[in-house]
């Protein structure tokens, strides 16, 4: 009986569960990545990625830590943008620092990422042995990372980032999860630049209503302001205390430094500020004016500062303050002895770091503003009472301009009385002609307190009280002088003024006499020659 010949044969049920397993594995796929598609094209903020990221992919896919970095604007360096990582990374003490430095794009591994066709699959190890790789290799290597795969960020052919996914243990990656991930790193990518481009849009948006609410705050501003627009040329005077401040304001103008306007009430510091920012490179903005003495403490930081809605009572909508409207321009400040002590800490880091922060709001706003700050009072005197802090005056009183008082230049008068007539008789209505000379004398020989303001003040006075063309009356309301602020030498003179007095005085009281035991020179302990040359220097004439 002949033996049956054995034939090799395949087992159809054996081959139909294989393909049946292929395609249940396939459809399975399809559908993971048919949900993880349509929770990722759902995410709308940056923070929904992450979620995604943190909840999803970790459920599906076998990492330890991932983390996604994309391009700075500057082209040459990348930072994270999200990751998902675990307690002991977090809990490491040198995670804050890896997590926030920017590390350069041609790196050795990102760029390699970037430009690959198919992920790259790096051995810690071995990057470890390289001598310049970046520091984020030795951060996860020390957490016992062994494995490094990275999916470029890519849209369009274009890529903007990477993902890294780090694991612990070296893992063999099937053909279909490595697909699998990387079509859904796919999905991230274009999700990442839709939020990307959404952002953009909206900061456009906020940039555009910033500008447009900034635009409508300058006009409001300028129209409150117009009344008391100045030029240079309205400063009105010849003596020779106000000559040396116009040197002051020609030597300051044109540059950035701050200033600090010292003077009396109503000596015109605001008309002095406001001729430095006419004549400086920042004449075609607006200068802003903020008087501190003005507003109750509780709002002046808000005026200065600028409020989020909602942050207090009564704060209706978002409010900038006048160090934003002031950006590029001119702020001045005031009667700045009169802020108190806890606003000025603000204000002097607003200064020194040239950026602020609403009240309420979170984000830094930058700077680019020229200080002008005036007083009337002497803030060294105010410093050693504590009244202000010794750093903000130091920081202020970079360029110190004194303004005489009026009684200080009485020469000037006669000429600010024709001016504020010129000025006054139109609004009024009246054709005053000038002042009868008993009147003039009177002007002279009165000490004016309140200065050039008083002055103004009084010739309206006397131009609403005239009968006739002439001021034949001066009205004063009060004949009593306030004592100075400031220090009554420091307010008129030089330390050259000093000298100069002192030696005229030395000189009369030698009836001219320079040489010999009862000479000037001898009581002032010089050389005749050095008091000579002191004397030529100084103007000195013989006559004395």
């Amino acid at each position: 009986m002949e033996t049956p010949k054995q034939t090799t044969q395949t087992n159809p049920a054996v081959d139909n569960n294989h393909s049946i397993l292929l395609i249940k594995e396939i459809e399975e796929e399809k559908s993971l990545l048919l949900l993880l598609s349509k929770d990722i094209t759902s995410c709308r903020t940056k923070q929904d990625i992450q979620q995604i990221v943190s909840e999803r992919l970790a459920k599906y896919f076998r990492f330890n830590e991932i983390m996604i970095c994309l391009d700075n604007t500057d082209n040459l360096t990348h930072t994270n943008y999200i990751h998902t990582i675990t307690e002991q990374t977090i809990q490491h003490p040198s995670f804050a620092k890896g997590v926030a430095m920017k590390y350069y794009i041609n790196d050795g591994i990102y760029n390699v990422i970037q430009t690959a066709e198919e992920p790259v699959i790096f051995d810690m190890y071995e990057l470890m042995r390289r001598s310049n790789r970046p520091y984020y290799v030795d951060f996860f290597y020390e957490l016992n990372v062994n494995q490094l795969i990275g999916f470029p960020v890519r849209v369009n052919n274009k890529s903007f980032g990477a993902v890294f996914v780090y694991v612990k243990e070296k893992i063999f990656f099937s053909p279909s999860e490595i697909k699998l991930a990387e079509a859904v790193c796919a999905h991230i990518s274009i999700a990442i630049s839709n939020i990307l481009a959404y952002e953009q849009i909206q900061n456009q948006l906020a940039e555009i209503k910033q500008y447009k609410s900034r635009l409508e705050q300058e006009n409001l501003y300028l129209q409150e302001q117009m009344s008391d627009a100045v030029s240079a040329g309205d400063i009105i005077g010849a003596a020779t205390s106000l000559k040396k401040v116009f040197q002051l304001i020609a030597n300051v103008a044109r540059t950035n430094s701050t200033v600090l306007i010292m003077g009396e009430t109503g000596t015109g510091k605001e008309l002095i500020a406001r001729a430095i920012h006419n004549t400086s490179g920042r004449k075609d903005k607006l200068m802003i004016k903020v008087n501190c003495a003005a507003l109750p403490a509780q709002l002046i930081e808000s005026e200065l500062f600028g409020h989020e809605k909602g942050s207090f009572t009564g704060a209706t909508e978002r409010r900038m303050g006048k160090f934003e409207l002031a950006d590029n321009s001119t702020l001045f400040l005031d009667e700045i002895g009169e802020m108190s002590l806890d606003l000025q800490v603000k204000f002097l880091r607003a200064i020194q770091e040239k950026e602020v922060e609403r009240i309420g709001g979170q984000t830094v706003i930058k700077t680019d503003v020229r200080i002008i700050a005036a007083t009337n009072r002497d803030l060294e005197k105010e410093v050693a009472a504590g009244r202000f802090r010794a750093d903000l005056y130091y920081r202020l009183n970079v360029f110190p301009i004194v303004l005489p008082p009026l009684r200080h230049r009485k020469e000037d008068i006669d000429e600010l009385i024709a001016y504020f007539i010129h000025k006054l008789t139109p609004k009024i209505g009246k054709k005053i002609t000038g002042v009868a000379p008993a009147v003039l004398k009177e002007f002279h020989q009165y000490d004016w307190p309140g200065n050039i303001r008083e002055l103004e003040n009084v010739i309206e006075r006397s131009i609403l009280m005239a009968t006739g063309p002439c001021i034949e009356d001066i009205h004063l309301v009060s004949t009593v002088k306030e004592p100075s602020v400031l220090p009554e030498e420091q307010d008129i003179k030089s330390l050259e003024q000093v000298e100069r007095q002192h030696i005229v005085a030395t000189l009369k009281k030698c009836n001219g006499r320079i040489r010999g035991e009862k000479g000037a020179a001898a009581m002032l302990n010089l050389p005749p020659t050095t008091l000579q040359s002191k004397m030529k220097k100084l103007g000195i004439n013989k006559e004395y």
